[in-house]
């Protein structure tokens, strides 16, 4: 639903869009999208070139260092645009830029103190809560292997990390263990099962970590949030041109991006139901996803890379579920919930996809191995 916006108000986002404004001028500011973190807004300019900008108020409740949020951005879509115009593409790709202000400053801060950016507007784009039908799941795998294979050359140590222990999953399982410790949780079916999974699976939460921490596996730059309605697809071609929400960009292990992609990728039954005898992971979508991956992807991975495809793709699910379990028995205090058992609900949900996983586990490595 989009916000009414007070005369006021729309006056002071003008101001503030004029802030991002070298050439032409603007002639209106309307909310934008169904984010629910920052306040995105588009701009729509008189100029003859760019007519579209899209200007953000940054949450800092959530983004505590936007500064360097900033400077990650900035140093990734500069990156990424030499690339292209380096070595341009046979096919559409972009990504959104950071636009200056103008006294050549990636960010502005009003009079309220809040702190506004300005990135480019991907024209004649259009996004997807859930996956159409699985001719795009090649398309999804592409745009996350195009982002890949673009940074692959950027040194994440150039990169701030804003998100401090994401996706380090022993590190949730240390903080399920402090949160159990204190309490004696209420037994159920569902909580026992939960309690019984966790349990089974503690030594195998190290596995990605280990494997970091002995050079296996490479730090890299990673996504952090490669869902499929990140992915921008073309409203004519309906191909994928874009990867958004940068926010997220930092250090760690593209194992993480790649597991997530097909986590939520790969199960159609959704994060949110309550049929968990209908959860399982596709295989068939599997397949379509790291088939549109690896087809850019292979320029950069390595042999360690493909023998651990397959403990990406479990481990985050159990991660995540991981995470809904510890946040329902410390009582719903990071995740928003409408019942107070929703978070054991999306935990029971994403056990469920990873027994899937567990299940098909041969299936998925032939898969991955056929591919390389």
């Amino acid at each position: 639903m989009a916000t009414v916006i007070s005369q006021q108000s729309a006056e002071n986002l003008v101001v503030t869009a004029k802030q991002f404004v070298i050439q032409g001028n603007v002639k209106s500011v309307a909310t934008f999208g169904s984010g629910n973190i920052n306040d995105t807004f588009l701009v729509t300019l008189d100029a003859a070139t760019a007519q579209h900008f899209v200007l953000q108020r940054i949450n800092t409740q959530v983004f505590r260092q936007p500064q360097l949020i900033m400077r990650n951005m900035r140093i990734l879509s500069d990156h990424v645009y030499q690339r292209l115009q380096n070595t341009p593409l046979n096919r559409r790709w972009e990504l959104p830029r950071v636009l200056s202000t103008k006294d050549a400053q990636d960010y502005c801060i009003d009079a309220n103190g809040s702190f506004w950016r300005a990135i480019s507007f991907i024209p004649n784009s259009q996004s997807f809560d859930t996956m159409p039908n699985i001719g795009y799941a090649t398309e999804i795998g592409y745009a996350l292997g195009m982002f890949h294979n673009l940074i692959s050359d950027l040194s994440p140590e150039k990169f701030a990390d804003t998100l401090a222990g994401f996706h380090i999953t022993p590190l949730y399982l240390y903080d399920y263990q402090e949160v159990f410790a204190n309490i004696t949780p209420q037994s159920s079916p569902e909580v026992n099962y939960c309690l019984q999974f966790v349990s089974d699976r503690t030594t195998s939460a190290h596995i990605l970590e280990n494997a970091k921490a002995q050079g296996q596996l490479p730090l890299r730059l990673m996504h952090g949030d490669p869902k499929i309605n990140n992915v921008l697809f073309d409203t004519a071609t309906q191909k994928a041109v874009s990867m958004i929400d940068l926010d997220t960009v930092k250090p760690g292990l593209v194992h993480y991006d790649i597991g997530d992609c097909l986590r939520s990728g790969c199960n159609p039954a959704g994060e949110e139901t309550e049929q968990w005898d209908s959860v399982y992971f596709d295989t068939d979508l599997c397949q379509g996803i790291l088939q549109g991956y690896l087809t850019v992807a292979k320029a950069f991975l390595t042999e360690n890379d493909y023998a651990y495809m397959y403990d990406g793709i479990r481990l985050i699910a159990f991660e995540l579920g991981l995470r809904f379990f510890t946040d329902y028995l410390a009582g719903n205090v990071y995740f928003k919930v409408k019942y107070p058992e929703h978070n054991l609900a999306r935990a029971i949900v994403q056990f469920k996809l990873t027994e899937s996983i567990e299940a098909q586990a041969s299936q998925i490595r032939k898969i991955i191995q056929d591919m390389q």
